[in-house]
């Protein structure tokens, strides 16, 4: 068995510093949210759903590339089960006929399968359900913020609870940041990839504050930010590992998987990387910085009441 020798790393010495960083970055995010948007996938704008099924199977980036070739330059195409059905979903267009685009579809890739191509239904999203996605996408964030707080807060201190809560949002805005930058589509597989990094980053976080709230029960000795500086070296090895383990994950997906995921794992991958920065300078920092001390962690000692006449 393999042992890591303990880090001694002054992570807190340079809390201010980072501090600092993250706090530009999530300006910078909410700048490029507000000013450039993000560019929503037909999840979220509403759009045309076109199904069809080839009497062979058909690599799916023949199928976008005579789309994008065509003028359907946002159109999405997925497999539905097997390699021979196809589902494609064309972004709306203000003077365009949205009962002719299933033709239009149809027929380029009639054009580029030599007819082998049959249609099997169109279907329209409207503007009012892409609205409904977003605003339940953001709910769903929100109660999840939530969740995080109440937990965090029953099971360690409030000010770990808070803590917990600014790194996820952290993570988030940032992560929304670099979409709003690259202006990458924005659809049902990013956000889902934003709720599975709030347990990414809430899991890690959650190892750190153990041990910090462990520490602080055996150290007789140090101050806050020394006990907090330990927590985090000894708990390092593992966070690396498991990060290093998830990024490799991610890495294979965001190279191998195809179009399909390809945005899902980048949000994922940035995710993560932030996720595990915060967990050490956002969320041990903003406790220390909250005022943690051993006395806010320390076990209640119940009264012993005596029986005795």
């Amino acid at each position: 068995m393999f042992h890591f020798k303990q880090t001694n790393i002054n992570f807190m010495g340079k809390r201010h510093w980072w501090m600092a960083l993250s706090v530009t970055l999530v300006i910078l995010s909410i700048v490029a949210i507000v000013t450039r948007g993000l560019n929503f996938g037909i999840d979220f704008t509403g759009g045309t759903v076109v199904e069809v099924h080839y009497s062979q199977p058909m690599a799916l980036s023949s199928v976008r590339t005579s789309l994008h070739a065509h003028g359907f330059k946002d159109a999405e195409a997925t497999n539905i089960g097997n390699a021979q059905d196809v589902m494609i979903r064309v972004a709306p267009h203000p003077h365009e006929n949205r009962s002719k685009i299933g033709d239009q579809v149809l027929s380029v890739l009639k054009q580029s399968s030599q007819g082998k191509v049959a249609l099997r239904k169109v279907e329209f999203v409207g503007p009012v359900v892409g609205k409904e996605l977003r605003q339940d996408g953001s709910l769903a964030l929100l109660y999840t913020m939530i969740a995080i707080l109440v937990y965090v807060a029953f099971r360690f201190e409030y000010r770990l609870a808070i803590g917990a809560v600014i790194a996820s949002i952290h993570d988030v805005v940032v992560t929304l940041g670099v979409f709003a930058v690259t202006q990458l589509e924005f659809n049902l597989t990013v956000l889902a990839a934003l709720l599975a990094l709030l347990g990414y980053s809430l899991n890690d976080t959650i190892v750190v504050y153990d041990r910090i709230r462990e520490n602080f029960r055996r150290m007789r000795k140090g101050t806050p930010a020394e006990v907090v500086n330990t927590a985090v070296n000894q708990t390092l090895s593992r966070t690396v590992i498991t990060s290093l383990t998830v990024v490799l994950v991610l890495l294979s997906l965001f190279f191998l998987g195809g179009a399909v995921i390809h945005n899902f794992s980048l949000a994922l991958l940035v995710g993560v990387v932030f996720g595990t920065y915060s967990s050490v300078y956002i969320a041990s920092s903003l406790a220390l910085l909250l005022g943690i001390s051993k006395a806010d962690l320390m076990p209640v000692k119940k009264e012993e009441i005596d029986d005795r006449p």
